[in-house]
């Protein structure tokens, strides 16, 4: 595993960040990290870094605990914090120097971040004369400047345009073919382009840890349907593989189905046959983002 978190609590004075959290991450593997703002993202990242210390549990990177093995942890991750730490005065390439002499990486190396960071063009500047975009991009490329197996990114996209976002993105699928990513964005959109997995984190508690993929494969189809005056819930449910029904709004229903096929031509048939009228009738689609607002809405 590239990163193995067991039963890792943090306490700051009475309040409770995280709460027995737990998850692996395997390489190579892309894992979105999600929550809203105060879930505990920012808090579980400073853990795998060393940066903090867990009240409770363990974790690992690359194998070593972030306790008893901080030097060897860092040697393994390229972290891009969520506010980014830049020394506003030097230049790009001078500060890429400065930070290369500490990992004993060659200008060679340099050069190689510069470029898959889409940094050639504004080398040659000071990085307080940079924007945020562009700013976020020496970070991600000093986080790549040693070659490590485990990049934790937090927020990489904040402040990129969307020209950016594609050429960002695009870097970070590719870094996923060979490397563990674990990265924390607001931006569903995002998660679901360059994401295998995705966890979401709520008042310091796992939520939910699903594939994309499965996801995407949802058994489950929700159909929303408008008829022009009220129907029994359990006359609908006489709708094949129909299994839960609610009234969300005067005559309008959400009918859940035990399938992943399309069963709106099934309502529209039902509807027929029974004399009812249809005003609208549409799928609703399980998405990142209506898992996202279902588990950490109260």
């Amino acid at each position: 595993m590239s990163i193995e978190v067991v039963g890792i609590s943090k306490l700051y004075g009475n309040q409770k960040a995280l709460n027995n959290i737990s998850f692996k991450v395997d390489k190579p593997e892309i894992v979105g990290f999600l929550g809203p703002n105060g879930a505990g993202k920012s808090t579980m990242m400073k853990i795998l870094t060393t940066y903090l210390t867990a009240n409770q549990g363990t974790a690992k990177v690359n194998g070593f605990n972030v306790n008893a093995n901080k030097q060897q942890v860092q040697q393994s991750v390229g972290y891009l914090p969520e506010h980014n730490p830049l020394y506003l005065d030097l230049y790009i390439k001078e500060y890429l120097a400065f930070n290369a002499n500490i990992y004993h990486v060659n200008n060679q190396r340099i050069n190689e971040v510069i470029d898959l960071t889409g940094l050639t063009a504004e080398a040659h500047k000071k990085i307080g004369q940079l924007s945020k975009g562009y700013r976020q991009r020496v970070g991600l490329a000093n986080a790549l400047l040693h070659n490590p197996d485990v990049l934790i990114l937090d927020e990489p996209t904040t402040g990129l345009d969307p020209n950016q976002l594609v050429d960002i993105r695009g870097l970070i699928k590719s870094l996923g073919k060979t490397k563990t990513v674990f990265l924390s964005t607001h931006i569903m959109q995002e998660v679901e382009a360059m994401c295998d997995r995705a966890i979401i984190i709520n008042k310091g508690e796992i939520v939910a840890d699903k594939k994309l993929k499965d996801l995407r494969d949802e058994k489950e189809q929700v159909v929303i349907v408008e008829f022009d005056f009220r129907v029994e819930d359990a006359f609908l449910l006489q709708l094949p593989k129909a299994h839960k029904v609610v009234n969300t709004h005067d005559f309008i229903y959400e009918i859940t189905f035990k399938t992943s096929d399309d069963m709106r031509a099934h309502v529209f048939d039902f509807a027929h046959d029974n004399q009812l009228k249809i005003l609208q009738l549409n799928q609703k689609n399980t998405s990142l983002e209506t898992l996202f607002r279902e588990l950490t809405t109260n």
